[in-house]
């Protein structure tokens, strides 16, 4: 490696070669002006992005974007910023929201962790939510999860205090890791009483993915932490 290179990021997430459709290639030419940014490395200015001083919620990973949609419809009173890297996903959900009248809404095509390392300040999130992140079940691709301990960190610098995250996942030992890695971490605080799993919260939508995977007999873990106080320097 010569002094120029940077160390090889691994990757939570593999870049699908989906074919856009006409109307969501339309929503990217038409609508990235209105809905998309740009982190590229830099801080983003969120107030002027939405063009008001509101609670921002970012979602990681949001698929086709239905229930990202449905809760900037269902919560006005908040701004929501979706991450998500496979355009087709995003060209729908510009091109619904479009339709909808949204305005509180949001997105990035880009990596999710670099977005929220170098475009965000301490404790500039209200929330962070992940919902049915991929789990990468084989033990060796283990190392590709999102959640992994120097993630977690992040998120406590990047969450105010007595803010939220979020996470949902149908794979039981992804569940299960998931618990371990912030039962480590001074800087959360598990909401359910036993430290374990909460029923699923009214305000996070049932998704067709959820749906599907509960016909085929599939359990869903949903995991919600709020940032407590700790002795942890935000930067």
């Amino acid at each position: 490696m010569t002094t120029t290179d940077k160390p090889r990021t691994i990757r939570s997430f593999v870049l699908r070669a989906g074919r856009m459709t006409d109307a969501q290639e339309k929503a990217f030419d038409a609508l990235w002006d209105t809905y998309g940014l740009v982190c590229q490395h830099t801080r983003l200015d969120l107030e002027a992005a939405f063009g008001r001083d509101a609670p921002v919620i970012l979602e990681i990973g949001f698929g086709m974007g239905d229930s990202l949609l449905t809760q900037a419809i269902n919560e006005p009173e908040r701004n929501f910023l979706g991450v998500e890297v496979h355009k087709p996903g995003v060209g729908r959900l510009m091109n619904e929201a479009k339709k909808a009248g949204v305005t509180n809404l949001r997105v990035l095509s880009e990596d999710a962790v670099e977005v929220l390392a170098d475009g965000f300040g301490p404790q500039s999130l209200a929330g962070v939510q992940i919902y049915f992140p991929d789990p990468w079940h084989k033990k060796r691709h283990h190392k590709r999860r999102l959640i992994q301990p120097e993630f977690v960190d992040l998120l406590a610098h990047r969450v105010a205090l007595g803010g939220f995250c979020h996470i949902a996942t149908d794979w039981a030992a992804y569940a299960e890791w998931i618990l371990e890695v912030f039962s480590q971490k001074a800087a959360w605080e598990n909401t359910a009483d036993d430290g374990g799993f909460v029923d699923r919260p009214a305000r996070r939508p049932v998704t067709k993915f959820e749906t599907r995977g509960t016909r085929l007999g599939h359990d869903v873990f949903d995991v919600v932490y709020l940032r407590k106080a700790s002795d942890q320097h935000l930067q």
